[in-house]
């Protein structure tokens, strides 16, 4: 079984590997089910999906109406204004078959003028509190894509105390030498406040760049099983933080797999030796 760890101060324990829901966002309601099967077999009791996420709340509904007990639950809003946000976060709970959610966040706030309007008076931060304040969800937090993500992240905890983030964490991340520094840098306030940080893009082997894709993933991903212990183990060996699993439902398992025997962070020396031998490269631009 996968490991449980408190979820910043939330006071649940959840496993140290969270279902992604991307993975759900074209899947058939037969494969939603096996994907379920699945969580089940591996005692994962927390998903994270978003009201952007294609079909994937409609396909997590049905689950919520037998298993509601067995997992914390978690969606995001990508709207950014107070009246926008507010509908959306309705939608998703008749899509989730839920009166309320464990945990709402803002979708990928990176970007500064899309952070200025969703933190003004009228903005969608404004929806998530009231949203907390009348039992729609207990918690509320932030997310975020590429090379701002953790510099964004912490300017939001300035603002509003969040209970959790969300952002891209991997080996050849933590060789870009601001982002590491930045990524670090909001771990630490994250610890000091007790605040959940859920890591996602770990089994990135990098960009398409122009080849056939055969995963659902927008990155082209490690497939190998031994790249997937390693890519897993790496984050799993670093305390206090969460891995999110990869929205391709063929791989969902594999990372579970790899989760549920961790045993050890990989050295420097065998995530160098991984990342030449899959050739894995920047996924992000400066």
């Amino acid at each position: 079984m996968i490991r449980k760890q408190v979820f910043g101060s939330t006071g649940h324990m959840s496993t140290a590997t969270i279902f992604g829901g991307a993975a759900l966002g074209k899947a058939t309601p037969e494969e939603a089910n096996e994907v379920l099967q699945t969580l089940l077999k591996h005692g994962v009791n927390h998903i994270d999906t978003a009201a952007s996420y294609g079909d994937s709340e409609l396909r997590i509904g049905p689950w919520m109406e037998k298993h509601r007990d067995n997992f914390f639950l978690a969606t995001k809003t990508g709207e950014r204004t107070y009246e926008a946000a507010k509908a959306e976060i309705q939608r998703s709970l008749k899509r989730l078959r839920v009166d309320r959610v464990d945990l709402l966040q803002l979708h990928n706030l990176t970007h500064p003028d899309d952070w200025d309007t969703a933190m003004a008076p009228d903005g969608a931060l404004k929806a998530a509190v009231e949203a907390k304040e009348t039992g729609l969800t207990r918690f509320i937090g932030v997310t975020g894509h590429g090379l701002l993500a953790a510099a964004m992240h912490t300017r939001s905890l300035k603002r509003q105390p969040f209970d959790s983030v969300l952002l891209p964490w991997n080996y050849v991340l933590s060789k870009e030498t601001r982002y590491a520094a930045e990524f670090r840098s909001l771990m630490e306030t994250c610890s000091e406040q007790g605040i959940a940080v859920q890591t996602i893009k770990s089994m990135t082997k990098g960009p398409w760049a122009g080849k056939r894709r055969t995963h659902t993933t927008w990155y082209e991903p490690l497939t190998d099983q031994e790249d997937i212990d390693r890519a897993t183990s790496w984050i799993l060996g670093q305390p206090g933080i969460f891995l999110n699993t990869s929205s391709d439902t063929r791989l969902m398992p594999r990372i579970l797999d790899a989760a549920s025997r961790f045993q050890r962070k990989p050295t420097d020396e065998e995530m160098d030796r991984m990342a030449e031998d899959s050739r894995m490269s920047r996924l992000f631009v400066s």
